[in-house]
């Protein structure tokens, strides 16, 4: 029997069941065993047992894991990041002292752009090492699977070299990756006040081109005032869709432009930020069962509204958090205060939030059917907390609570 792993005297095993987004009441479910067990063999969980059993082949476990009571959970997934770029933008924080917003920045050359000429800049090599190490960062704080966006390359050969890297990435880090293709994040300089142009060139030549080449499985339009319109975002992601990709977008985040409104109408997977979405816009996330990608940690470094998360459970949309790494609007990768944030200004409960950095992330993301729960067939991706409960983790914040992390079934 190869590569088995037993993790036993685990205080409590939580985490949500079924590989399918959890929205309304089952948003809050979760499935809580005690004094558990679980039994792995070649990456994939064989057994769970509770109330002190353990697993048939628990005798023939090559390696064991002593939970000492803590509790379980499935390894986390973050469903949105911009986690490959070149340079930082700390230089941004006289001006945002002054108070230079989000867009004022974007619109004096400064935000998204600044990062696209240190992206240009940057040769693969230090890209991949960037992200590298991010990527250790965010396993030691409990991560197992992580999207990335491509975007501050913002033409054919960097947005290539930037998916490139995630590919890589995939290929050699412990981390499951996702690519997501984000060409249209914004307007690059050379195509200033040329917005239907650039939509053009992405539709014509570098979304085909990225499929040809297997390098993404979803397409995402940054939707947004002084960005790319409702019309802007429909011609792209339509091209998307006929593409092969699956659909994403950021939508709401400033303005209530229309963004989650399409969300719905053209099918997307997940609408991302949403901190000013209204009520049509929700009325048409749920209908269509659009996963709502929430990112509170944006929120909280922009000093902006928070998403009304308790609204969105209230219509059965499926709610899933995430940090929104990134070098401007969110230069955190802490998914546990993402959680932290869940708790205290999303006003969600603590089976709630687990289920928004499980299940629900990993269904926004293709990969539901093998990660984000704790079940038997699936995937043995799995996190040891120094904590009793998940209450403990919503209350605690400022310190990385995740002991022991589990990949594939191979302590990390």
């Amino acid at each position: 029997m190869a590569n088995t792993l037993l993790i036993k005297n685990i205080g409590i095993l939580q985490t949500p069941v079924g590989s399918f987004s959890h929205k309304g009441e089952k948003q809050g479910e979760n499935v809580k065993m005690k004094d558990a067990a679980l039994f792995i063999e070649s990456g994939i969980i064989k057994e769970i047992c509770e109330n002190g059993k353990l697993p048939a082949d628990a005798e023939k476990a090559e390696t064991i894991i002593d939970a000492e009571g803590k509790l379980v959970t499935p390894g986390l997934v973050e469903g949105h990041t911009h986690l490959v770029f070149g340079g930082y933008r700390q230089n941004e924080i006289p001006m945002k002292l002054k108070g230079a917003g989000y867009l004022d920045i974007l619109n004096a050359g400064g935000g998204i752009l600044d990062t696209v000429r240190h992206t240009r800049q940057a040769t693969f090599e230090e890209l991949y090492d960037k992200s590298f190490d991010f990527l250790d960062e965010m396993m030691a704080l409990g991560v197992t699977t992580c999207e990335a966006k491509s975007g501050y390359g913002l033409d054919m050969k960097n947005e290539m070299k930037m998916l490139q890297v995630v590919k890589a990435l995939d290929e050699n880090h412990p981390m499951d990756m996702v690519a997501t293709f984000m060409g249209a994040h914004a307007v690059p300089e050379e195509y200033k006040d040329r917005a239907d142009d650039y939509i053009e060139l992405l539709c014509r030549e570098v979304l085909p081109e990225v499929q040809k080449q297997g390098l993404a499985e979803f397409a995402d339009v940054f939707c947004e005032d002084s960005v790319f319109d409702v019309s802007q975002s429909r011609k792209y992601l339509e091209c998307a869709k006929d593409c092969g990709f699956g659909l994403k977008i950021h939508a709401d985040e400033i303005e209530e432009i229309g963004g989650s409104q399409l969300a719905g109408e053209i099918g997307a997977i997940s609408a991302e930020h949403l901190i000013a979405i209204g009520e049509r816009g929700m009325a048409s996330m749920a209908k269509a069962g659009t996963t709502a990608m929430l990112l509170p940690a944006t929120s909280f470094y922009l000093g902006k509204d928070f998403a009304p998360a308790r609204r969105m459970i209230e219509l059965g949309i499926p709610v899933a958090t995430a940090s929104d790494f990134n070098p401007g609007s969110c230069p955190s990768l802490n998914l546990q205060f993402v959680m932290n944030l869940g708790y205290l200004k999303y006003k969600m409960t603590p089976e709630e939030v687990l289920t928004a950095v499980t299940i629900n992330p990993a269904c926004a993301i293709g990969r539901g059917d093998r990660v984000g729960t704790l079940e038997v067939g699936k995937q043995a991706d799995a996190v040891i907390w120094d904590a009793p409960d998940m209450e403990m983790l919503c209350y605690r914040f400022g310190s990385n609570l995740a002991m022991q992390v589990i990949k594939k079934g191979i302590l990390v």
